[in-house]
């Protein structure tokens, strides 16, 4: 524990930034439901032909996987796109269901008497409403709130996937440096927001039972009512003016995506740090899930973005691998040109190809050096890969023709990072990684030799806007500096400064660059 609390005091900043990302996310994102779910609820009680249909929608919206939601938000213009916007929007939707039912349940909750005590004392339907209804329903109402502040905090950890920030930011590091530390740092506070909340409602619902005990208790309700909702203006006026100057101090010159594994953050910080070297505002959207770096850039959303050739040519373009790096190159760079007006900066010196790995010790014992030697071993070994492996044109389907494969059971299915982590600890035999990953000297891992030539090259290169350079000039100075500039053990190293040491990536580049100029000097 006391490498948790050494870890606390060092990134307390960084700590308290992400925690005021993931209470900003869920104080908007649960009143904008609120906003929305009980004026619908409301609605439902007076129309009640429409409470059936509009509660199954929003209950297929709980239904759907978190990260599918954010998947189909994303291409929807206007609405959609990576960061905070999308994660909001996702946030509601997925809050709307209690607030709407309860809010329901509650005012249909009211005994019919009391209805009809009101109509007979010449009450209008609007009064009745404000005057008895809301009151009485409002503990059965904050109940529904109450679950759906719950259900954001936790959603809102995977909005770092499509580069929202908050606690889950922590957590995506933690699993794929294999750092428990981040993932305490991340999980702990984002529970402890959960606790903190449902408490703090639960005691206000609480307070606002006391309706249900004579009319000294109904103003003492009434009383604790009023104070809830201008609590709720305030918060939602706070968080406004906060998304507000965040949002503001986000305009940037260049916005630099990444994708979300160590590599490809290193890289985007090389040059997001090249850039503001030459007086440029950079906008960082690191750690994007999946295709969402090619997306965004597509989009317009971000403006470059490091990746691999042989990824662009099999993943995004959809060719059948190719061996020779220079041919796959130019491919790329004419194809990127053509289709998704964008440009390739030159190659940055390594290539980042799939790394078949085993454990060190396994490797030793059966004298394994190529993928080869594996083969008579595989009826045996349970596999695993990541889901980028399996879907893609030079994944695992090539490759087991190629090597003419058979495992135990199929390969278990699972993200990059975790299955480093299930090879260490023996829960699987075999795993593709990247060959330039620190966690591959962290972890004691080796690779085996692709010795059948199977996988195409990866050379590492950044992938920008074709407008960038022409709006921006030192932003292809910044590119040229990085080329030819990193050797495939340079980037191992990095990597493992920040996988194995685990120090900020920043902190890893800057250094590095600072050697880079004096070795020019």
């Amino acid at each position: 524990m006391s490498a948790f609390f050494d870890f606390l005091w060092r990134n307390w900043r960084d700590l308290l930034t992400l925690t005021g990302e993931h209470l900003l996310l869920v104080a908007v994102s649960t009143s904008l439901a609120v906003a929305v779910g009980l004026p619908t609820g409301l609605l439902l009680t007076r129309r009640a032909a429409l409470k059936r249909p509009v509660l199954a929608v929003a209950g297929v919206l709980q239904t759907v996987p978190s990260l599918a939601l954010f998947g189909l938000l994303i291409p929807l213009r206007y609405i959609g796109g990576i960061g905070w916007r999308t994660a909001v929007i996702a946030l509601v939707l997925y809050a709307l269901l209690p607030v709407i039912r309860n809010t329901v349940t509650g005012i249909e909750g009211v005994e019919r008497s009391v209805r009809e005590a009101a109509v007979a004392m010449g009450m209008t339907d609007g009064q009745i409403l404000r005057r008895v209804e809301l009151p009485l329903a409002a503990p059965v109402i904050l109940a529904g709130v109450r679950v759906a502040t719950v259900i954001s905090v936790g959603v809102a950890t995977i909005a770092a996937a499509i580069g929202a920030g908050g606690l889950g930011t922590y957590i995506f590091r933690g699993l794929r440096q294999y750092d428990n530390n981040l993932i305490l740092a991340g999980a702990l506070p984002a529970a402890l927001l959960a606790l903190g909340a449902d408490a703090c409602l639960g005691l206000l619902e609480a307070r606002l039972d006391v309706r249900r005990r004579g009319a000294s208790g109904a103003r003492k309700g009434n009383a604790t009512l009023r104070r809830a909702a201008w609590a709720a203006v305030a918060l939602v006026v706070f968080a406004g003016g906060a998304y507000a100057v965040w949002n503001r101090g986000a305009r940037a010159d260049v916005v630099v995506g990444s994708k979300d594994f160590t590599e490809s953050v290193i890289l985007a910080e090389m040059f997001a740090q090249s850039l503001e070297a030459r007086g440029l505002k950079v906008e960082r959207r690191f750690e994007l899930g999946g295709n969402l770096p090619h997306d965004s850039l597509v989009a317009g959303q971000i403006d470059a973005y490091p990746e691999y050739t042989g990824t662009s040519f099999t993943a995004i373009l959809k060719h059948e691998p190719v061996t020779d790096p220079r041919a796959v190159y130019e491919q790329v760079r004419r194809e990127y040109a053509e289709r998704f007006d964008a440009e390739v900066s030159e190659p940055l010196g390594f290539s980042n190809d799939f790394a078949i790995l085993v454990r060190g010790d396994e490797a030793r014992r059966l004298n394994l050096r190529t993928v080869s030697d594996a083969i008579p071993h595989a009826p045996k070994w349970r596999a695993g890969f990541g889901q980028d492996f399996m879907s893609r044109a030079d994944g695992y389907e090539g490759f087991k023709r190629a090597y003419d494969l058979q495992f135990a059971t199929r390969p278990r299915e699972m993200d990059l990072s975790l299955s480093y982590r299930a090879l260490a600890s023996g829960e699987v035999d075999i795993i593709a990684g990247n060959s330039t990953d620190g966690m591959i000297a962290t972890l004691g891992l080796v690779q085996l030799e692709d010795d059948r030539r199977y996988f195409p090259p990866y050379q590492a290169v950044f992938l920008f806007r074709r407008d960038l350079p022409e709006r921006l000039p030192e932003a292809r100075a910044a590119l040229h500096t990085l080329s030819g500039a990193l050797s495939t053990e340079e980037m191992r190293r990095l990597n493992f400064e920040v996988d194995g040491k685990k120090r900020p990536a920043a902190e890893v580049v800057r250094e590095w660059m600072k050697g880079k100029t004096e070795t020019r000097d």
